[in-house]
Protein backbone atom coordinates (compact mmCIF):
# COMPACT_ATOMS: atom_id res chain seq x y z
CA UNK A 1 0.00 0.00 0.00
CA UNK A 2 2.89 2.23 0.99
CA UNK A 3 4.53 1.35 -2.02
CA UNK A 4 1.98 2.40 -4.85
CA UNK A 5 0.88 5.82 -2.49
CA UNK A 6 4.58 7.10 -3.29
CA UNK A 7 4.47 6.53 -6.85
CA UNK A 8 4.67 9.67 -9.05
CA UNK A 9 1.24 10.65 -10.58
CA UNK A 10 3.35 11.43 -13.91
CA UNK A 11 3.57 7.58 -13.95
CA UNK A 12 -0.35 6.89 -14.17
CA UNK A 13 -0.56 9.72 -16.56
CA UNK A 14 2.34 8.52 -18.71
CA UNK A 15 1.05 5.44 -18.33
CA UNK A 16 -2.67 6.44 -19.88
CA UNK A 17 -1.16 8.47 -22.11
CA UNK A 18 1.52 5.83 -24.05
CA UNK A 19 -2.08 3.48 -23.91
CA UNK A 20 -4.66 5.05 -25.42
CA UNK A 21 -1.90 6.74 -28.02
CA UNK A 22 -1.44 2.82 -29.48
CA UNK A 23 -4.88 2.44 -29.00
CA UNK A 24 -5.58 5.20 -30.97
CA UNK A 25 -2.80 4.39 -33.56
CA UNK A 26 -4.35 0.91 -33.92
CA UNK A 27 -8.01 2.32 -34.93
CA UNK A 28 -5.87 3.95 -37.86
CA UNK A 29 -3.99 0.89 -38.76
CA UNK A 30 -7.04 -1.13 -39.04
CA UNK A 31 -8.29 1.60 -41.21
CA UNK A 32 -5.63 2.06 -43.08
CA UNK A 33 -3.76 -1.69 -43.84
CA UNK A 34 -0.13 -1.80 -45.17
CA UNK A 35 -1.68 -3.14 -48.66
CA UNK A 36 -3.57 0.20 -49.00
CA UNK A 37 -3.07 2.21 -52.24
CA UNK A 38 -3.21 5.13 -49.65
CA UNK A 39 -0.91 4.94 -46.94
CA UNK A 40 -1.11 7.51 -43.79
CA UNK A 41 1.81 9.21 -42.11
CA UNK A 42 2.24 6.75 -39.66
CA UNK A 43 -0.53 4.57 -37.10
CA UNK A 44 0.33 2.60 -34.05
CA UNK A 45 3.46 2.98 -33.32
CA UNK A 46 3.70 7.08 -34.53
CA UNK A 47 0.48 7.56 -33.01
CA UNK A 48 2.23 6.32 -29.58
CA UNK A 49 5.41 8.83 -30.01
CA UNK A 50 3.17 11.70 -30.65
CA UNK A 51 1.49 11.49 -27.71
CA UNK A 52 4.78 10.29 -25.77
CA UNK A 53 6.11 14.03 -27.25
CA UNK A 54 3.13 16.10 -26.09
CA UNK A 55 3.40 14.60 -22.31
CA UNK A 56 7.12 15.31 -22.38
CA UNK A 57 7.23 18.48 -23.91
CA UNK A 58 4.38 20.01 -21.37
CA UNK A 59 5.48 18.54 -18.47
CA UNK A 60 9.06 20.11 -19.28
CA UNK A 61 7.81 23.72 -19.03
CA UNK A 62 3.82 23.40 -18.05
CA UNK A 63 3.63 27.08 -17.26
CA UNK A 64 5.21 29.00 -20.00
CA UNK A 65 4.33 25.63 -21.92
CA UNK A 66 6.90 26.96 -24.91
CA UNK A 67 8.47 23.57 -25.85
CA UNK A 68 5.10 21.92 -26.09
CA UNK A 69 4.25 24.86 -28.44
CA UNK A 70 6.91 24.60 -30.20
CA UNK A 71 6.57 20.88 -30.55
CA UNK A 72 3.33 21.73 -32.13
CA UNK A 73 5.07 24.02 -34.94
CA UNK A 74 7.08 21.41 -35.70
CA UNK A 75 4.00 18.84 -36.08
CA UNK A 76 2.28 21.00 -37.53
CA UNK A 77 4.89 22.17 -40.17
CA UNK A 78 5.50 18.39 -40.96
CA UNK A 79 1.48 17.87 -41.27
CA UNK A 80 1.20 20.49 -43.97
CA UNK A 81 3.59 18.91 -46.14
CA UNK A 82 2.12 15.83 -45.37
CA UNK A 83 -1.15 17.24 -46.70
CA UNK A 84 0.12 19.19 -49.72
CA UNK A 85 1.61 15.66 -51.13
CA UNK A 86 -1.37 14.03 -50.52
CA UNK A 87 -3.55 16.72 -52.62
CA UNK A 88 -0.85 16.89 -54.92
CA UNK A 89 -0.05 13.44 -55.69
CA UNK A 90 -3.03 11.38 -54.08
CA UNK A 91 -5.45 13.73 -55.13
CA UNK A 92 -7.53 13.29 -51.81
CA UNK A 93 -8.25 16.28 -49.24
CA UNK A 94 -8.96 14.34 -46.27
CA UNK A 95 -7.61 15.83 -43.24
CA UNK A 96 -8.81 13.80 -40.53
CA UNK A 97 -6.23 11.70 -39.97
CA UNK A 98 -4.30 14.75 -38.94
CA UNK A 99 -6.66 16.07 -36.93
CA UNK A 100 -6.85 12.66 -34.81
CA UNK A 101 -2.79 13.21 -34.27
CA UNK A 102 -3.26 16.93 -33.02
CA UNK A 103 -5.85 15.13 -30.59
CA UNK A 104 -3.36 12.97 -29.24
CA UNK A 105 -0.36 15.42 -28.99
CA UNK A 106 -2.52 17.42 -27.04
CA UNK A 107 -3.80 14.59 -24.58
CA UNK A 108 -0.58 14.38 -22.11
CA UNK A 109 -1.80 18.35 -21.03
CA UNK A 110 -5.36 17.26 -21.34
CA UNK A 111 -4.97 14.54 -19.07
CA UNK A 112 -2.36 16.68 -16.65
CA UNK A 113 -4.47 19.69 -16.17
CA UNK A 114 -8.46 18.14 -16.63
CA UNK A 115 -10.10 15.61 -14.32
CA UNK A 116 -9.15 12.33 -16.05
CA UNK A 117 -13.19 11.52 -16.32
CA UNK A 118 -12.61 14.22 -19.41
CA UNK A 119 -9.31 12.57 -20.84
CA UNK A 120 -11.55 9.39 -21.24
CA UNK A 121 -14.28 10.79 -22.81
CA UNK A 122 -12.10 12.45 -25.51
CA UNK A 123 -10.24 9.30 -25.98
CA UNK A 124 -13.56 7.66 -26.29
CA UNK A 125 -15.19 9.72 -28.87
CA UNK A 126 -11.87 9.95 -30.78
CA UNK A 127 -12.26 5.94 -31.32
CA UNK A 128 -15.57 5.92 -31.84
CA UNK A 129 -16.49 8.71 -34.21
CA UNK A 130 -13.15 7.05 -36.68
CA UNK A 131 -14.77 3.61 -36.11
CA UNK A 132 -18.16 5.12 -37.10
CA UNK A 133 -17.20 6.52 -40.68
CA UNK A 134 -18.74 3.75 -43.25
CA UNK A 135 -22.00 4.18 -40.39
CA UNK A 136 -21.97 7.82 -40.94
CA UNK A 137 -22.28 7.91 -45.06
CA UNK A 138 -24.64 5.14 -45.32
CA UNK A 139 -26.91 7.81 -42.53
CA UNK A 140 -26.09 10.44 -44.41
CA UNK A 141 -27.00 9.06 -47.65
CA UNK A 142 -30.71 9.16 -45.79
CA UNK A 143 -30.54 12.29 -44.98
CA UNK A 144 -32.69 15.68 -46.98
CA UNK A 145 -32.42 18.99 -46.70
CA UNK A 146 -35.89 18.76 -44.96
CA UNK A 147 -34.42 16.45 -41.45
CA UNK A 148 -31.81 19.35 -41.37
CA UNK A 149 -34.61 21.99 -41.33
CA UNK A 150 -36.67 20.04 -39.36
CA UNK A 151 -33.61 18.93 -36.76
CA UNK A 152 -32.77 22.99 -36.86
CA UNK A 153 -36.40 23.52 -36.20
CA UNK A 154 -36.05 21.31 -33.50
CA UNK A 155 -33.51 22.83 -31.53
CA UNK A 156 -35.16 26.26 -32.10
CA UNK A 157 -38.21 25.40 -29.75
CA UNK A 158 -35.66 23.31 -27.34
CA UNK A 159 -32.56 25.08 -27.01
CA UNK A 160 -33.48 28.89 -27.96
CA UNK A 161 -36.91 29.79 -27.10
CA UNK A 162 -37.21 28.12 -24.16
CA UNK A 163 -34.37 29.32 -21.96
CA UNK A 164 -34.92 33.06 -22.74
CA UNK A 165 -39.06 32.90 -21.37
CA UNK A 166 -39.78 34.03 -18.51
CA UNK A 167 -41.05 31.74 -15.61
CA UNK A 168 -43.50 34.69 -14.11
CA UNK A 169 -47.68 34.29 -13.84
CA UNK A 170 -49.06 36.06 -16.70
CA UNK A 171 -52.72 36.42 -14.72
CA UNK A 172 -52.32 36.45 -10.60
CA UNK A 173 -54.82 33.83 -10.14
CA UNK A 174 -53.24 31.54 -12.28
CA UNK A 175 -49.95 29.44 -12.39
CA UNK A 176 -49.62 29.77 -16.00
CA UNK A 177 -46.18 30.69 -17.18
CA UNK A 178 -44.48 30.91 -20.67
CA UNK A 179 -41.76 29.22 -19.78
CA UNK A 180 -44.27 26.52 -18.85
CA UNK A 181 -46.32 26.74 -21.95
CA UNK A 182 -43.57 26.62 -24.18
CA UNK A 183 -42.07 23.69 -22.03
CA UNK A 184 -44.90 21.55 -22.77
CA UNK A 185 -44.41 22.65 -26.75
CA UNK A 186 -40.99 21.20 -25.92
CA UNK A 187 -41.90 18.05 -24.45
CA UNK A 188 -44.59 17.40 -27.37
CA UNK A 189 -42.60 18.22 -30.07
CA UNK A 190 -39.89 15.98 -28.63
CA UNK A 191 -42.32 13.00 -28.48
CA UNK A 192 -43.44 13.57 -32.05
CA UNK A 193 -39.83 13.91 -33.07
CA UNK A 194 -38.60 10.80 -31.92
CA UNK A 195 -41.53 9.15 -33.19
CA UNK A 196 -40.83 10.85 -37.08
CA UNK A 197 -37.07 10.07 -36.45
CA UNK A 198 -37.94 6.35 -35.47
CA UNK A 199 -40.25 5.99 -38.56
CA UNK A 200 -37.98 7.99 -41.01
CA UNK A 201 -34.42 5.78 -39.87
CA UNK A 202 -35.14 2.83 -38.26
CA UNK A 203 -38.64 1.10 -39.00
CA UNK A 204 -38.34 2.77 -42.75
CA UNK A 205 -39.45 -0.37 -44.17
CA UNK A 206 -42.14 -1.03 -41.36
CA UNK A 207 -45.60 -2.40 -41.97
CA UNK A 208 -48.67 -0.97 -40.81
CA UNK A 209 -48.73 -2.51 -37.19
CA UNK A 210 -45.23 -0.34 -36.67
CA UNK A 211 -46.70 2.32 -38.25
CA UNK A 212 -49.49 2.19 -36.28
CA UNK A 213 -47.55 1.58 -32.84
CA UNK A 214 -44.97 4.69 -33.91
CA UNK A 215 -48.27 6.95 -34.86
CA UNK A 216 -49.79 6.70 -31.86
CA UNK A 217 -46.34 7.72 -30.12
CA UNK A 218 -47.15 11.11 -31.82
CA UNK A 219 -51.00 11.23 -32.14
CA UNK A 220 -53.46 8.08 -31.58
CA UNK A 221 -56.31 10.50 -32.92
CA UNK A 222 -54.05 11.33 -36.16
CA UNK A 223 -53.22 7.55 -36.29
CA UNK A 224 -56.44 6.35 -36.31
CA UNK A 225 -57.81 9.05 -38.99
CA UNK A 226 -55.28 7.84 -41.47
CA UNK A 227 -54.86 4.06 -41.06
CA UNK A 228 -58.92 3.94 -41.32
CA UNK A 229 -58.55 6.26 -44.84
CA UNK A 230 -55.75 4.21 -45.87
CA UNK A 231 -57.46 0.81 -44.97
CA UNK A 232 -60.78 1.94 -47.58
CA UNK A 233 -58.90 0.62 -50.61
CA UNK A 234 -56.88 -2.61 -48.67
CA UNK A 235 -59.82 -4.49 -47.19
CA UNK A 236 -57.65 -8.19 -47.47
CA UNK A 237 -56.10 -7.10 -44.64
CA UNK A 238 -58.41 -5.31 -42.17
CA UNK A 239 -57.40 -6.65 -39.59
CA UNK A 240 -53.76 -5.31 -39.67
CA UNK A 241 -55.09 -2.41 -39.70
CA UNK A 242 -58.12 -2.33 -37.18
CA UNK A 243 -55.32 -3.77 -34.92
CA UNK A 244 -52.28 -0.63 -35.70
CA UNK A 245 -55.70 1.87 -34.96
CA UNK A 246 -55.87 -0.29 -31.43
CA UNK A 247 -52.12 -0.83 -30.92
CA UNK A 248 -51.59 3.50 -31.68
CA UNK A 249 -53.95 3.88 -28.55
CA UNK A 250 -52.00 1.59 -26.67
CA UNK A 251 -48.99 3.61 -27.11
CA UNK A 252 -51.24 6.96 -26.49
CA UNK A 253 -51.15 6.10 -22.89
CA UNK A 254 -47.41 5.33 -22.61
CA UNK A 255 -46.89 8.63 -24.37
CA UNK A 256 -49.26 10.50 -21.24
CA UNK A 257 -47.85 8.92 -18.44
CA UNK A 258 -44.32 9.48 -19.82
CA UNK A 259 -45.99 12.98 -19.96
CA UNK A 260 -47.09 12.66 -16.32
CA UNK A 261 -43.77 11.54 -14.99
CA UNK A 262 -42.18 14.93 -16.27
CA UNK A 263 -45.20 17.37 -15.48
CA UNK A 264 -46.01 15.88 -12.27
CA UNK A 265 -44.35 12.90 -10.03
CA UNK A 266 -46.65 12.53 -7.24
CA UNK A 267 -49.70 11.60 -9.54
CA UNK A 268 -47.25 9.90 -12.23
CA UNK A 269 -46.45 7.54 -9.28
CA UNK A 270 -49.98 6.98 -7.99
CA UNK A 271 -51.53 6.33 -11.34
CA UNK A 272 -49.09 3.67 -12.23
CA UNK A 273 -51.09 0.57 -11.91
CA UNK A 274 -53.88 1.77 -13.88
CA UNK A 275 -52.16 2.89 -16.73
CA UNK A 276 -50.43 -0.04 -16.41
CA UNK A 277 -53.47 -1.53 -16.90
CA UNK A 278 -54.53 0.16 -19.75
CA UNK A 279 -51.65 -0.22 -21.67
CA UNK A 280 -51.91 -4.03 -21.17
CA UNK A 281 -55.69 -4.32 -21.90
CA UNK A 282 -54.91 -1.98 -24.69
CA UNK A 283 -52.29 -4.13 -26.46
CA UNK A 284 -54.41 -7.43 -25.66
CA UNK A 285 -57.13 -5.91 -27.27
CA UNK A 286 -54.94 -5.37 -30.67
CA UNK A 287 -53.57 -8.92 -30.71
CA UNK A 288 -57.29 -9.89 -30.14
CA UNK A 289 -58.41 -7.60 -33.76
CA UNK A 290 -54.80 -8.79 -34.83
CA UNK A 291 -55.57 -12.57 -34.71
CA UNK A 292 -59.52 -12.66 -35.26
CA UNK A 293 -58.60 -14.47 -38.90
CA UNK A 294 -55.59 -15.33 -41.02
CA UNK A 295 -55.02 -13.09 -43.99
CA UNK A 296 -51.90 -12.51 -45.77
CA UNK A 297 -48.52 -11.01 -44.62
CA UNK A 298 -47.98 -7.07 -44.41
CA UNK A 299 -46.42 -5.22 -46.34
CA UNK A 300 -44.68 -2.02 -46.01
CA UNK A 301 -47.18 0.17 -47.94
CA UNK A 302 -48.31 2.79 -45.29
CA UNK A 303 -45.70 5.57 -44.01
CA UNK A 304 -47.09 7.71 -41.48
CA UNK A 305 -44.09 10.05 -41.76
CA UNK A 306 -45.55 11.69 -45.21
CA UNK A 307 -48.52 12.87 -43.73
CA UNK A 308 -47.40 15.26 -41.29
CA UNK A 309 -44.63 17.25 -39.73
CA UNK A 310 -44.09 16.95 -36.58
CA UNK A 311 -42.74 20.32 -35.85
CA UNK A 312 -44.61 22.64 -37.92
CA UNK A 313 -44.45 25.81 -35.84
CA UNK A 314 -48.22 26.48 -36.70
CA UNK A 315 -49.08 23.32 -35.00
CA UNK A 316 -47.03 24.01 -32.18
CA UNK A 317 -49.38 27.30 -31.98
CA UNK A 318 -52.25 25.44 -32.26
CA UNK A 319 -51.12 23.92 -29.35
CA UNK A 320 -50.34 26.86 -27.44
CA UNK A 321 -53.94 28.62 -28.19
CA UNK A 322 -55.95 25.19 -26.47
CA UNK A 323 -53.32 24.91 -23.81
CA UNK A 324 -54.29 28.82 -22.61
CA UNK A 325 -57.68 28.06 -23.36
CA UNK A 326 -57.85 24.65 -21.02
CA UNK A 327 -56.17 26.87 -18.80
CA UNK A 328 -58.97 29.35 -18.33
CA UNK A 329 -61.53 26.69 -18.65
CA UNK A 330 -60.02 24.66 -16.11
CA UNK A 331 -59.86 28.03 -13.25
CA UNK A 332 -63.24 28.94 -14.35
CA UNK A 333 -64.81 25.58 -14.03
CA UNK A 334 -63.04 24.72 -10.32
CA UNK A 335 -64.12 28.11 -9.36
CA UNK A 336 -67.71 28.41 -10.45
CA UNK A 337 -68.77 24.82 -10.23
CA UNK A 338 -66.09 22.76 -8.22
CA UNK A 339 -65.00 19.10 -8.73
CA UNK A 340 -68.49 18.42 -11.01
CA UNK A 341 -67.45 21.24 -13.46
CA UNK A 342 -63.77 20.00 -14.22
CA UNK A 343 -65.51 15.99 -14.20
CA UNK A 344 -68.11 17.16 -17.21
CA UNK A 345 -64.66 19.44 -18.93
CA UNK A 346 -62.84 16.48 -18.93
CA UNK A 347 -65.78 14.58 -21.04
CA UNK A 348 -65.90 17.62 -22.98
CA UNK A 349 -62.33 17.94 -23.79
CA UNK A 350 -62.16 14.45 -25.35
CA UNK A 351 -63.26 15.67 -28.56
CA UNK A 352 -60.07 17.87 -29.01
CA UNK A 353 -56.19 17.14 -28.40
CA UNK A 354 -56.62 16.02 -25.11
CA UNK A 355 -52.74 16.64 -24.79
CA UNK A 356 -52.68 20.43 -23.97
CA UNK A 357 -55.88 19.78 -21.16
CA UNK A 358 -53.48 16.46 -19.69
CA UNK A 359 -50.17 18.78 -19.05
CA UNK A 360 -52.25 21.91 -17.81
CA UNK A 361 -53.56 20.12 -15.42
CA UNK A 362 -50.46 18.04 -14.26
CA UNK A 363 -48.52 21.50 -14.51
CA UNK A 364 -51.11 23.73 -12.80
CA UNK A 365 -52.04 24.51 -9.42
CA UNK A 366 -55.15 24.02 -8.64
CA UNK A 367 -57.24 23.82 -5.88
CA UNK A 368 -58.37 20.45 -6.11
CA UNK A 369 -56.61 17.14 -4.82
CA UNK A 370 -54.53 14.84 -6.80
CA UNK A 371 -57.16 12.16 -7.12
CA UNK A 372 -59.29 14.35 -8.53
CA UNK A 373 -56.63 15.40 -11.49
CA UNK A 374 -55.96 11.66 -12.23
CA UNK A 375 -59.34 11.13 -12.24
CA UNK A 376 -60.00 13.89 -15.07
CA UNK A 377 -57.18 12.60 -17.03
CA UNK A 378 -59.31 9.12 -17.23
CA UNK A 379 -62.30 10.67 -17.68
CA UNK A 380 -60.44 12.80 -20.88
CA UNK A 381 -59.07 9.67 -22.45
CA UNK A 382 -62.19 7.66 -22.04
CA UNK A 383 -63.64 10.56 -24.43
CA UNK A 384 -61.02 10.91 -26.80
CA UNK A 385 -61.54 6.63 -27.13
CA UNK A 386 -64.88 7.04 -27.71
CA UNK A 387 -64.37 9.92 -30.58
CA UNK A 388 -61.37 7.74 -31.71
CA UNK A 389 -64.18 4.80 -32.46
CA UNK A 390 -66.53 7.07 -34.23
CA UNK A 391 -63.68 7.86 -36.33
CA UNK A 392 -62.30 4.72 -37.26
CA UNK A 393 -66.06 3.48 -37.96
CA UNK A 394 -67.40 6.35 -40.14
CA UNK A 395 -64.17 6.79 -41.81
CA UNK A 396 -63.46 2.80 -42.91
CA UNK A 397 -64.95 0.11 -44.44
CA UNK A 398 -67.28 -2.39 -42.42
CA UNK A 399 -65.32 -4.85 -41.61
CA UNK A 400 -62.41 -2.18 -39.71
CA UNK A 401 -65.50 -0.94 -38.28
CA UNK A 402 -66.61 -4.39 -36.63
CA UNK A 403 -63.15 -5.14 -35.14
CA UNK A 404 -61.92 -1.52 -34.05
CA UNK A 405 -65.54 -1.34 -32.36
CA UNK A 406 -64.39 -4.67 -30.33
CA UNK A 407 -61.27 -3.56 -29.74
CA UNK A 408 -62.31 -0.02 -28.39
CA UNK A 409 -64.97 -1.68 -26.27
CA UNK A 410 -62.50 -3.68 -24.42
CA UNK A 411 -60.35 -0.33 -23.71
CA UNK A 412 -63.49 1.71 -22.93
CA UNK A 413 -64.85 -0.91 -20.45
CA UNK A 414 -61.75 -1.21 -18.41
CA UNK A 415 -61.21 2.52 -18.40
CA UNK A 416 -64.24 3.37 -16.70
CA UNK A 417 -63.96 0.42 -14.50
CA UNK A 418 -60.54 1.72 -13.47
CA UNK A 419 -62.55 5.74 -13.30
CA UNK A 420 -65.18 3.76 -11.02
CA UNK A 421 -62.57 2.37 -8.58
CA UNK A 422 -60.48 5.44 -8.41
CA UNK A 423 -63.76 7.61 -7.79
CA UNK A 424 -64.78 4.90 -4.23
CA UNK A 425 -61.34 5.18 -3.15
Amino acid sequence: MEFTSNISPNLYNFLLVALFSLIIGLAQRRLHPPNEEFKVFGTDRTFTFIGILGFVLFIIQPVSMLPFIGGGFVLTVMFGIYYFYKMQVLKSVGITTIVIAIITYSLGPLIITQPKWLFLLVVVTVLILTELKESFNIISQKFDKDEFLTLGKFLVIACVILPILPDQPMVSYISLTPYKLWLAVVVISSISYLSYLLQKFVFKESGVIVSGILGGLYSSTATTIIMSRKSKDKCERCNHYAAAIIFATAMMYLRIYIIMVIFNPDIASMMFPYFAILTVASIAAGLFVLYQRKETAMQSDVDLSTDRNPLEFKVAFLFMLLYVAFSFATYYSIQNFGVKGLNVLSYIVGVTDIDPFLINLFQGKYAVANQVIALASLQAIISNNVIKAIYASVLSNRTIRILVIKGFSVIIAVNIILVIILSLI
